[in-house]
């Protein structure tokens, strides 16, 4: 039975349509169908949801099968967390033209680490 993990689920599931319909809204105003029409800021934002949808599923799936290994409640937060927590630093420093580097780097490695530590976790349980 899941604990903690659906809170994440549900936590990346609102994250991602935050940012599809930031995308919806700025092909409207812009009127570009397909693509990005050559604006930098409908790039921006495609990029950021599209990078979003290629990390936060694998996330989200090792945490829920380190639920269902029954790890620790607190882990299972401290690696909820720290996804979650990576994902809107990052799509917060790549959303903007003039980037804010630092933040979107210490997205990408708090979105890294906890895959690579719900990875290997995973991994020992089963050793």
């Amino acid at each position: 039975m899941l604990s903690v993990s659906g809170i994440y689920v549900a936590l990346g599931g609102l994250l991602l349509i935050a940012l599809t319909f930031r995308v919806v809204r700025l092909r409207q105003r812009l009127g570009v169908a397909l693509g990005d029409g050559g604006n930098v800021a409908l790039k921006r934002a495609i990029r950021v949801h599209a990078n979003c949808t290629e990390y936060l599923p694998l996330g989200l799936v090792l945490l829920v099968a380190l639920d269902l290994r029954q790890l620790a409640p607190v882990w299972l937060h401290v690696l909820g967390a720290m996804l979650l927590t990576g994902r809107v630093l990052h799509a917060l420093g790549v959303s903007r033209t003039q980037e804010p580097f630092p933040v979107r780097v210490t997205g990408m490695l708090l979105t890294l680490a906890a895959i690579v530590v719900a990875s290997a976790r995973l991994l020992i349980t089963y050793l």
